[in-house]
């Protein structure tokens, strides 16, 4: 009878561990969903996507941001020290400036808002 018991019991915990795995792809479709609503949510904001670009070629701009879509590049005269790593993927907003470029692939911005993006 403690067989039978015990055998039922085993089966059923193998039964629902084997159901749990099959909600696994619904789930990692969600947190696909949730992160293309908040891309959305702040592209609406008005922030762009950016890459941080470190250049030591003479005559460029140390620092950079490239925008993900197209070859654009800013140079932010504001940029803090915590984003200065190359490669760092942000979302940003700016203001251009009117003023002269410090090098020559990038316009100079005002960057009135910076985050990390979590890709």
């Amino acid at each position: 009878m403690t067989l039978l018991k015990f055998s039922l019991g085993f089966l059923f915990l193998f039964a629902i561990a084997c159901n749990s795995t099959k909600e696994t792809p619904s789930d990692n479709n969600e947190m696909i969903s949730i992160e293309k609503q908040n891309e959305q949510k702040m592209m609406d904001a008005g922030f762009k996507k950016g890459m941080i670009v470190f250049s030591e070629k003479e005559g460029d701009c140390p620092y950079t941001i490239k925008l993900e879509e197209g070859d654009t590049y800013y140079d932010p005269i504001n940029l803090e020290e915590s984003y200065k790593k190359d490669g760092e993927k942000v979302w940003f907003q700016f203001n251009p400036l009117r003023r002269m470029n410090r090098c020559v692939k990038a316009n100079p911005v005002f960057v009135s808002e910076i985050q990390k993006r979590a890709e």
